[in-house]
């Protein structure tokens, strides 16, 4: 499974993609509002650092003016992901991009239905949003199951990129469910390798080498 962030910081882009562990980017309107910086710009510095997927999300939602927001946003760089809205006038911009090779993003993805009508007009990816379901009370993991096994029944191409991560263990349970890419929240990131044991033991391992007395340089 790929890990994208889901952040318009680039302080934080820079820093944690010298990991080696981030494949790529997810931004927002919200995210870039955020940063406070200007949309163009941010999203250009992004992919200057981040040669992976960054997705760049269009802000209207009439039919031709997505696809011209669109096509600006696909000038940016060759790595952006068009983030549409899973509407039906998203849903034929998609299918647009799609002839003209520009990738997209249908985001806001809720129900097993949506998905598969953005897998039909051929999106590269599909955003559904996790922790938004938990917060009506119905189950983010579920759906991830159920959009796996409808794309595996009919062999759409299109990729799961599950997002609206809270936790820790949503990034496992996507990752059981099979999902090809997670986004997260930068502290979500970090949170994944920390682990009380494993802090336990290096500070044994470091003490009884210590007592050694000896330097490996």
């Amino acid at each position: 499974m790929r890990f994208f962030l889901d952040t318009a910081d680039l302080q934080e882009i820079t820093k944690l993609h010298e990991t080696g562990l981030v494949d790529g980017i997810t931004t927002n309107p919200s995210l870039i509002a955020k940063s406070g910086a200007n949309f163009i710009e941010r999203i250009s510095d992004i992919c200057d650092v981040v040669h992976g997927p960054v997705s760049a999300e269009v802000t209207a939602s009439d039919f031709d003016t997505i696809l011209k927001e669109a096509y600006k946003l696909a000038d940016i760089a060759e790595n952006v992901v068009i983030k549409l809205p899973l509407t039906l006038d998203g849903l034929r911009a998609c299918s647009v991009l799609v002839d003209d090779d520009i990738d997209t993003n249908i985001t806001l993805c809720f129900s097993a239905n949506q998905a598969l009508m953005a897998a039909k007009a051929g999106a590269t990816y599909i955003s559904p949003f996790l922790g938004r379901l938990d917060d009506i009370g119905q189950s983010g993991i579920g759906l991830i199951k159920d959009i796996k096994q409808i794309y595996d029944n009919y062999g759409f191409e299109t990729q799961i990129l599950s997002a609206s991560i809270r936790t820790t263990d949503h990034v496992h349970q996507v990752a059981l469910a099979g999902s090809h890419v997670a986004t997260i929240p930068p502290k979500i990131f970090y949170q994944l390798y920390n682990h009380d044991l494993t802090d336990k033991g290096l500070e044994l391992f470091k003490n009884d080498w210590e007592q050694t007395k000896q330097s490996i340089l």
